[in-house]
């Protein structure tokens, strides 16, 4: 199953943590969800307080761009002056008061102008899965503007970006107005803009289902990061009206195997072995996450910072600093066709 779907913080699955936390911020008529065909079915299961009719599934994969561009242009027609809140569902978050402070906060900021808010995380390692954002001169308490985006830098870049002081990962949760972000889909995707808007405009007919199905494959494969960040931020600090607020509220977005161990690990020391398992055995063993079924015995010895993960019809052996690569291995089966394994 897909992780928004599994329970890996609490008896919650990810995707009903997010709406919880976020319900003392809008009614649930205000949820849209985003997804593919697969997740649809499970998460409708899963969230039964939301409207059927806005947890819409995507016809084909198309990144996070064209995914946030619907939701804008359908909300744009419904609404020009609303304020969207896009928050990806696989993140932990520690303090859900102060969380919502600084949403709400963000969305003071998104409704005053073009303004758009990212939600940056202080970099703990220089972690090469993560975008960020270099921030610049603090605009108002507490409020930075944005110099620049960064999607994905090699270790040595992410190195210099962590030793700087002034970048932050970018967490993915952005706040800015439904027509701020359409204008702006508008400016920067402009073969991808009138498809969206061509499939928004049909929603609530009985030519929506087709529409989308016609039009979506034909979106640009982006993510919003290089869509619309990188290129708007170009425009310089203080014109791009790109504004960054750090999260001091406790954040990890379990995106790899090397969150899901510092999520587990977490106030222990970096040291520590995290062993799903019903008996282990540890020697000279440090930074290790072992994850197996719950009737094995495991002894891990000699070896550090180790990823294994076994399930009934695969072994994936890595190690933290490389866990990132797993995607690659999806990648690989989905070209040998072995769609059982993925």
């Amino acid at each position: 199953m897909a992780k928004q779907l599994l329970p890996l913080n609490s008896k919650k699955s990810m995707i009903q943590e997010t709406v919880e936390r976020l319900l003392p911020l809008a009614k649930p008529k205000r949820f849209w969800v985003i997804t593919n065909g697969d997740l649809r079915a499970p998460i409708l299961r899963q969230l039964k307080k939301l409207d059927k009719k806005q947890i819409i599934a995507e016809p084909a994969g198309r990144n996070t761009a064209p995914a946030i561009g619907l939701a804008a242009f359908l909300l744009e027609k419904r609404d020009p002056g609303a304020v969207i809140g896009m928050f990806p569902s696989d993140h932990v978050i520690a303090d859900e008061k102060r969380f919502r402070d600084d949403i709400r906060r963000a969305a003071e900021i998104a409704a005053k102008g073009s303004n758009i808010v990212v939600i940056g995380i202080k970099p703990t390692r220089a972690e090469t899965g993560y975008g960020y954002i270099e921030a610049g001169s603090e605009s108002q308490k507490g409020v930075l503007q944005v110099r620049r985006f960064t999607e994905k830098p090699t270790v040595e870049v992410a190195e210099q970006f962590v030793k700087a002081g002034n970048f932050f990962w970018n967490s993915g949760m952005f706040v800015w107005g439904a027509r701020t972000l359409a204008d702006a889909l508008r400016e920067h995707l402009p073969k991808t803009a009138p498809l969206l808007e061509g499939i928004a405009a049909s929603y609530g007919t009985r030519k929506f289902g087709k529409t989308f199905a016609r039009l979506y494959p034909k979106c640009e494969n982006i993510s919003v990061d290089y869509a619309l960040l990188e290129p708007r931020s170009a425009k310089g600090e203080g014109k791009s009206g790109i504004y960054c607020i750090p999260a001091g509220f406790g954040w990890n977005d379990l995106g790899s195997w090397t969150a899901l161990y510092e999520h587990r690990n977490a106030g222990g020391k970096d040291s520590a072995n995290v062993i799903a398992a019903e008996q282990s055995f540890n020697l000279n063993a440090e930074g290790n996450f072992i994850h197996c079924r719950a009737d094995k015995f495991v002894a891990v010895v000699g070896v550090k910072n180790l990823v294994v993960v076994e399930t009934d019809d695969a072994l994936l052996i890595t190690t933290r600093e490389h866990a990132q690569d797993v995607g690659k291995v999806v990648k690989y089966l989905d070209e040998k066709k072995l769609k059982r394994l993925v």
